[in-house]
């Protein structure tokens, strides 16, 4: 299905894509890295170009803006987010858009890495987007469409309605946020200078999901300080802190809880750095649940392993420090679900059957819910985000545009 807003979704995602904006989860500057401030900036300046009021970039690295209310409208502030950071997970610098038109079903090749092919088989979604134009990077870097899908389908919906006033709507506050991929996108300050009594993040997948359940999310850092000493007189001197980051690892059960291995409804235990010698090292440690309960079990396994560890070398310092991310949304978003049951009356409007299914993440939504601003997750099309596979559909932008623009004048209803 082709709409209206598809060549404008398609040439804003190209042209934020371009620009590199990887956040730095060791960096304790805010943002993180200098480079978000780049788009940042050029928001700014389109957001002002098209007419938009109260634009701004605070001084914790989020752009505001305002589309006021159609005249005589008197309804809720409704809020719109999307995250310009992209993941630390891969590359993300040199990112060189492609655009396949017209997909035919087959495999789409990577002309910067030929090795890398993208399939039905592999991503089964793309199965179903026959005829769709397909967006990619060359295959060095990911594309970036988490979340910069979700600033196009904003800035394409906020220009049309302002160029198209008689289109009743209430208020609508936009934020485009730094660094959610670190989990630091929702700053204390946000929830009220955003101003919305409610808000919805453009940060989901496949057509037709609107998401209110996130994971719960810790994160932890293990560090190992051994004995050090020279490799030809180290007997009975040296402790090694990398073979003891290994007994770390061996001590969880990876094998049953690892990302690689579970799915649905199950959390995990992810470890996702290791750096060090054998003198020092770094383990970290994202820990995910659905529930408290098992977030804390998780938790309490990286503890236990730390503490055996410890027990067994003396002569090492191993520490192990867990703090927490975001929490689940649908513990706060039940017990309202009138942002919810709004995406979905929009979904329906625009002839799509809406979908909920737990995010096997988080998003800025899940934070900002916590903070007292309910934020369900709407789709944007994004697929196979943090990696070289990356892609998206110009048309599943198009039709999340769409429902977007049904959503804002169902809340003024």
């Amino acid at each position: 299905m082709r709409t209206a807003f598809d060549s404008e979704l398609e040439q804003r995602l190209i042209r934020y894509a371009a620009v590199d904006t990887q956040s730095d989860e060791r960096s304790d500057s805010q943002p993180s890295t200098a480079i978000q401030l780049d788009l940042q900036r050029l928001l700014l300046a389109e957001l002002q170009e098209i007419g938009a009021a109260d634009v701004q970039l605070t001084d914790y690295g989020v752009v505001l803006a305002t589309i006021p209310a159609t005249p005589g409208i008197t309804a809720p502030v409704l809020g719109l987010l999307a995250h310009v950071d992209t993941a630390p997970a891969f590359n993300a610098t040199g990112v060189k858009p492609i655009v396949h038109r017209g997909y035919n079903g087959g495999a789409i090749s990577f002309p910067d890495a030929p090795e890398l092919s993208l399939t039905p088989e592999y991503s089964p979604y793309l199965a179903s987007r026959l005829g769709h134009d397909i967006i990619t990077a060359s295959g060095t870097t990911l594309l970036g469409g988490d979340d910069k899908a979700g600033v196009a389908i904003i800035m394409t919906l906020a220009r049309h309605l302002l160029e198209n006033p008689q289109i009743p709507h209430g208020a609508i506050r936009i934020a485009f946020t730094p660094d959610e991929e670190v989990g630091r996108g929702v700053d204390p300050r946000l929830p009220a200078d955003l101003g919305a009594d409610f808000a919805y993040t453009l940060d989901g997948g496949q057509v037709g999901e609107i998401e209110f359940e996130s994971f719960s999310a810790d994160g932890a850092v293990v560090k190992i300080t051994g004995v050090s000493a020279h490799p030809g007189y180290a007997k009975g001197k040296l402790v090694n802190a990398l073979h003891l980051a290994a007994e770390v690892l061996n001590r969880l059960p990876l094998a049953t809880q690892s990302p690689e291995v579970v799915d649905g409804r199950d959390g995990f235990l992810h470890v996702y750095e290791l750096t060090g010698t054998a003198a020092e090292a770094e383990l970290r440690f994202i820990l995910r649940d659905f529930e408290l309960e098992g977030l804390a079990a998780k938790g309490d396994l990286l503890r236990a392993a730390c503490a055996a560890v410890q027990a067994a070398e003396p002569r090492a310092v191993v520490t192990c420090s867990i703090k927490p991310q975001y929490r689940n949304m649908r513990y706060w978003l039940e017990q309202d679900m009138t942002p919810v049951e709004l995406a979905r009356a929009a979904c329906r409007a625009e002839g799509l059957e809406p979908v909920s299914v737990p995010i096997r993440g988080g998003t800025d939504g899940s934070r900002l819910t916590e903070m007292g601003v309910p934020c369900p997750n709407v789709f944007t099309g994004m697929q196979e985000i943090h990696g070289p596979l990356e892609w998206i559909s110009v048309q599943d932008m198009g039709l999340a545009t769409r429902v977007c623009l049904r959503l804002v004048q169902l809340a003024a209803a």
